[in-house]
């Protein structure tokens, strides 16, 4: 499953589409931002793009999070609606983006979360 995921992004980026990954590679438990998986080195490996970091902040506690266990079980947790921020920053070389970078990128882009 895994190779046929790494290949269909290789198939995206090289017709010029773009792709959206969560490095992490799963849903936050705690809220925190985690460590970033070693998928994205590969990718760039094989297609060497910039990469455009993005931050997602104030999920954490809404329908989506696992805050209180299993994600989307219990809604208008919140209310009716949530505030939720997504930030982008410049794009990164390819050559820099290694996992560590673009965590450190992300971090600063979400900045403090509740």
């Amino acid at each position: 499953m895994m190779e046929a995921a790494f290949a269909e992004v290789g198939k995206a980026l090289a017709d010029g589409d773009l792709v959206g990954i969560f490095p992490e590679g799963h849903i936050t438990r705690d809220g925190q931002l985690q460590t970033f998986r070693p998928g994205i080195s590969r990718i760039l490996a094989a297609n060497p793009v910039p990469v455009v970091p993005m931050a997602l902040s104030g999920l954490w506690g809404s329908f989506f999070s696992r805050i209180d266990g299993a994600a989307m079980q219990t809604p208008f947790r919140r209310g009716v609606f949530s505030d939720i921020a997504l930030r982008a920053g410049a794009p990164i070389a390819a050559e820099q983006a290694t996992p560590d970078y673009l965590r450190a990128a992300v971090a600063a882009l979400r900045g403090e979360c509740p």
